[in-house]
C-alpha cells in the first residue's frame, strides 16, 4: 500500500509534536542519568533531587504543595487514580456523578466501576452544546455521592464545562470530592485549582513526552493506591520512577504557558476561520459549539461517514481525527455528539480538526480545497 507523507498535521487534540528544548533536554538526560532514583548512592540521589525540584516547579505553577503533585504515566492513570482511588478508600458512599461526553478514561472507569463494584453512576446529560445544566447536577447530588468526575473541556467537540459553576455547587451542596479532567484545557484556559479536589494532566498534548502525566490529589483527599508496590509518589503509585519524563514535566508545563499567553490569540483566529471556511461548503454541519476552545472544530458531512472521510484525507496528506482517537476504531457513532442530541447520521461521520500554533491560515485553504473535491467525489449532499 502506498503511503503518503502527511503534509498537514490537524490533530494536535490528539497529540502534539514534540518542543525542541524538551526533545533537546531529554537527550542529554538520557545519556547520563539512567540511574534509579530511588538507589541510595549520590548519583541516585542528585536525580531524585531533580524529581522534586520538578515536582516544586509545577506545585508552584498550581499554587499546590508539592505533595500534592503526584507523577503518573498520563492523564488516562491519572483519572484511573483519582476515580478509583477515592471509591476504593471510601466504599460507605456508592454514588458517582460523570456526564455523557467525558474521555474513555473517565466514563469507561466509571461503566467499570458500576458493572463491577456496585457503584450507582449517573451520567448528566448535556445540550447541543455539549454543556451541562447546573440545575442538573445540584438535583443529581446525594448523601451518599463520594464523587463528581467533570472535564474541564472536552476532546471531541471543544465544548468549555463552567467549572467555577461546578465547584461552588458541589461544595455547597455535598461531601463529594470533585475531579476535573483538565487535558485540553491545560495550556490553552486559565486553570485555578482552588476547590478542586482532583485534577488531572497529561504532557503529550502540550508538546512533551507520551507517558507523562501528572494527579494533582489536595492532601484530604483520601485514596487508595492502583499500583501497590514501593514508596514512590506518596506510597500511591509503586514502581521504577521515571526520572527523566518526570523532571522534564515542568520545563514542559512552563514552555507551554509562556506559549498559551503567545499564541492563543492566534489559535482562537485560526478556529473562526475554519469554521468560515467550511460552512461555505454545502451541507457541512458544524459541531463544535461557537464559544468552544480556540484549537478544536468538529464538523459533520453526512453523506461521507468519519472512516471513509478520514482515509480519504489521509490519501492527501491531512491528518485529523473523528472520534476521541481512544475510541476511533470502535466503528460506533460519536458518543458524545449523541449526547448532543444529534443523530446517528450526523454522529456517524464527524471529523475533528484541532491546531496548534505550527498550522496556517495557507494550510487550512489546502485542506479545505482536498475538502470540498473530496465532498465533490463521494458525497451525494
Amino acid at each position: 500500500m502506498r503511503r503518503v507523507q502527511a503534509k498537514y498535521f490537524f490533530d494536535n487534540a490528539s497529540t502534539t509534536s514534540l518542543h525542541d528544548e524538551v526533545y533537546k533536554t531529554y537527550c542529554e538526560l538520557l545519556k547520563t542519568k539512567f540511574y534509579n532514583s530511588d538507589a541510595l548512592y549520590d548519583a541516585s540521589i542528585e536525580i531524585q533531587q531533580m524529581i522534586e525540584k520538578s515536582r516544586l516547579a509545577i506545585a508552584d505553577t498550581f499554587s499546590v504543595s508539592p505533595d500534592e503533585v503526584i507523577f503518573t504515566s498520563g492523564a488516562s492513570e491519572s483519572n484511573n487514580l483519582a476515580i478509583k482511588g477515592i471509591a476504593f478508600k471510601n466504599q460507605d458512599k456508592k454514588h458517582i456523578i460523570t456526564t455523557k461526553i467525558e474521555h474513555s478514561s473517565v466514563y469507561h472507569t466509571c461503566e467499570q466501576l458500576e458493572e463491577l463494584f456496585g457503584y450507582e453512576i449517573t451520567y448528566l446529560d448535556v445540550d447541543e452544546h455539549g454543556i451541562i445544566a447546573i440545575d442538573d447536577l445540584k438535583a443529581a447530588l446525594r448523601q451518599d455521592t463520594v464523587l463528581v468526575s467533570i472535564m474541564m473541556v472536552n476532546n471531541e467537540v471543544g465544548s468549555i464545562q463552567p467549572i467555577d459553576a461546578i465547584k461552588e455547587i458541589v461544595k455547597k451542596n455535598s461531601h463529594a470530592y470533585l475531579h476535573v479532567d483538565a487535558v485540553q484545557a491545560l495550556g490553552k484556559l486559565p486553570i485555578d485549582c482552588k476547590d478542586i479536589d482532583c485534577i488531572s494532566f497529561s504532557a503529550h498534548k502540550i508538546h512533551g513526552l507520551k507517558g507523562s502525566g501528572i494527579l494533582i490529589k489536595k492532601k484530604h483527599v483520601p485514596i487508595a493506591p492502583l499500583i501497590s508496590a514501593g514508596q514512590q509518589e506518596f506510597g500511591l503509585r509503586g514502581g521504577t520512577s521515571n526520572a527523566i519524563v518526570n523532571i522534564l514535566f515542568a520545563k514542559t508545563l512552563r514552555l507551554a504557558l509562556e506559549a498559551q499567553k503567545k499564541y492563543n490569540g492566534y489559535l482562537t483566529e485560526l478556529r473562526h476561520y475554519m469554521i468560515e471556511e467550511l460552512e461555505k461548503i454545502e451541507g457541512i454541519e458544524i459541531n463544535s459549539p461557537r464559544e468552544g476552545v480556540c484549537h478544536i472544530v468538529n464538523f459533520s458531512y453526512r453523506s461521507i461517514p468519519s472512516e471513509v472521510m478520514m482515509n480519504a484525507l489521509n490519501a492527501k496528506g491531512v491528518c485529523v481525527s473523528a472520534q476521541s482517537t481512544c475510541a476511533s476504531k470502535s466503528g460506533q457513532p460519536s458518543r458524545v455528539l449523541k449526547a448532543m442530541k444529534f443523530d446517528n447520521e450526523r454522529a456517524n461521520s464527524c471529523i475533528r480538526v484541532s491546531f496548534d500554533e505550527h498550522n496556517t491560515k495557507e494550510e487550512i485553504d489546502q485542506v479545505i480545497i482536498i475538502l470540498k473535491e473530496i465532498c465533490k467525489r463521494y458525497g451525494t449532499i
